[in-house]
């Protein structure tokens, strides 16, 4: 027997990081005010954590789609494996060289350049591409806050995200 219909279900698992770190902060909360200065430094220590998963939750929950695109995505020892109905392909995160959101296909899709292999093109809202963001993380100089707005933008454009090195003048603005 279901208690939450299936939309109430989905909405909560997508936000659960958030919700994990908004307990772990009641929880310490409740030890600070509660039992007293006895157990004020773990209370502390819970409501540091609570904060930290529940800031991290956020930028997951705004990176995550429905998952029910084309395709499937794996993240696996540093390679991202997108596996499509029409297209498919391998790059290794060390490889990239490129990491670009094109909005101009339907739905938008993550492009991962790397050299001397074709482009990977892989939905936003592809089965497992959640994982995409801890993986994206692991880019170094990656700004995710930018990458998570031009994901929710309404622009009808490509975009780069990431760039190993540069291919423009230090001076010339992406966008």
């Amino acid at each position: 027997m279901m208690f939450f219909r299936p939309e109430a279900k989905a909405a909560l698992w997508q936000w659960r990081e958030v919700l994990v770190g908004a307990g772990l902060a009641l929880i310490g909360i409740w030890l600070i005010v509660g039992p007293g200065l006895l157990l004020s430094v773990p209370g502390w220590a819970l409501i540091l954590a609570g904060v930290a998963l529940a800031v991290v939750g956020v930028q997951r929950a705004r990176f995550r789609g429905a998952g029910d695109g084309p395709g499937a995505v794996q993240v696996d020892e540093g390679q991202i494996a997108y596996f499509g109905p029409l297209t498919g392909g391998v790059v290794a995160l060390n490889a990239l060289e490129r990491l670009s959101l094109d909005a101009t296909l339907r739905p938008p899709h993550w492009r991962l350049d790397a050299p001397e292999q074709d482009a990977v093109l892989i939905p936003v809202n592809a089965a497992g591409s959640d994982a995409l963001f801890d993986a994206f993380a692991t880019l170094p100089g990656l700004k995710t806050e930018r990458m998570l707005r031009e994901l929710r933008s309404d622009r009808n454009h490509a975009v780069v995200i990431w760039e190993r090195s540069p291919l423009r003048p230090a001076h010339a603005l992406l966008h």
